[in-house]
């Protein structure tokens, strides 16, 4: 019979945070494909696990995968782990279980840690729909393209990111997507864990000031429904001040809530449209 392959999410800071099945089947597989062994020994070593283990990362998913295909298909069971959290989203497992699939193998979850969903709970966005960006291409022309789509997204959007890019990346969405609500998670399970919320304008200003430390991830507002319909009618730039707060208004917000909205729809600060609303 062939073999299986487990899909074993691992802690994302907290040693705590780990299952019982996934220590489990962690000590029953007959081998561990690690996205790094040198960290993953780690958390072997802390949970007296001594499966062995090989490496599968990025630049070798593709040959290393069909290995294990092969030693599934002769029996073995594979568990796959990544350095933190749960394997296959945004990393090298996607290959693996794409392979398995075209195999034959059966392939099972199982669940725990994911830093895109913990942050997405914690940010205090809308939680009933986000679209999960992963990290940003490093190619400037598909980055742009991404940010060009994201302008028109209206569900939260989740953007993974390191400490020594964070400033140019929150710059580079203030420009591209406008002053907007935003959440930054930082240390997610960790001793130093962190949810700093502010806007876009204000998180890029303190980011300059100190320096960001520990992983991140971004969890940003979408577009508003009523944003996108106005963007269909007519650009901002034909859309006088007053009627466009008027939009907002007559929708119940209050004139506070309604003159963020519009802040972030042309992309200024809310401070903008307050002087430019008493020169009107």
């Amino acid at each position: 019979m062939a073999g299986k392959l487990y899909l074993c999410a691992t802690p994302i800071g907290n040693m705590e945070d780990i299952t019982f099945r996934a220590v489990r089947v962690l000590k029953e597989a007959d081998l561990i494909a690690a996205e790094d062994t040198r960290h993953s020994i780690k958390l072997l070593n802390h949970f007296d696990i001594h499966t062995p283990m090989t490496s599968y990362h990025e630049f070798n998913k593709v040959e290393k995968a069909k290995r294990l295909v092969q030693m599934m298909l002769e029996g073995k069971q594979v568990a796959c782990i990544t350095d933190a959290g749960t394997p296959g989203i945004s990393d090298p497992g996607e290959e693996l279980v794409r392979q398995c699939h075209e195999a034959g193998i059966p392939v099972t979850s199982v669940p725990g840690p994911a830093a895109c969903v913990a942050a997405v709970t914690m940010s205090g966005l809308p939680t009933r729909r986000f679209c999960f960006e992963a990290f940003l291409p490093s190619d400037k022309k598909e980055k742009a393209r991404i940010l060009e789509e994201l302008k028109r997204e209206t569900r939260t959007i989740v953007i993974y990111e390191a400490p020594h890019r964070l400033v140019r990346t929150l710059g580079e969405l203030l420009e591209a997507l406008g002053d907007r609500q935003i959440s930054i998670c930082r240390e997610l399970t960790k001793k130093h864990e962190t949810v700093f919320r502010s806007t876009l304008q204000q998180a890029a200003d303190y980011y300059e000031q100190n320096e960001p430390k520990g992983e991140c991830v971004l969890v940003l507002e979408g577009r508003s429904a009523a944003w996108l319909e106005m963007e269909k009618e007519a650009s901002w730039q034909d859309i006088p001040l007053d009627q466009h707060m008027e939009r907002y208004l007559s929708q119940g917000m209050d004139k506070k809530e309604a003159m963020r909205q519009v802040a972030r729809d042309r992309g200024i600060s809310r401070r903008d449209v307050y002087q430019m609303l008493l020169k009107s």
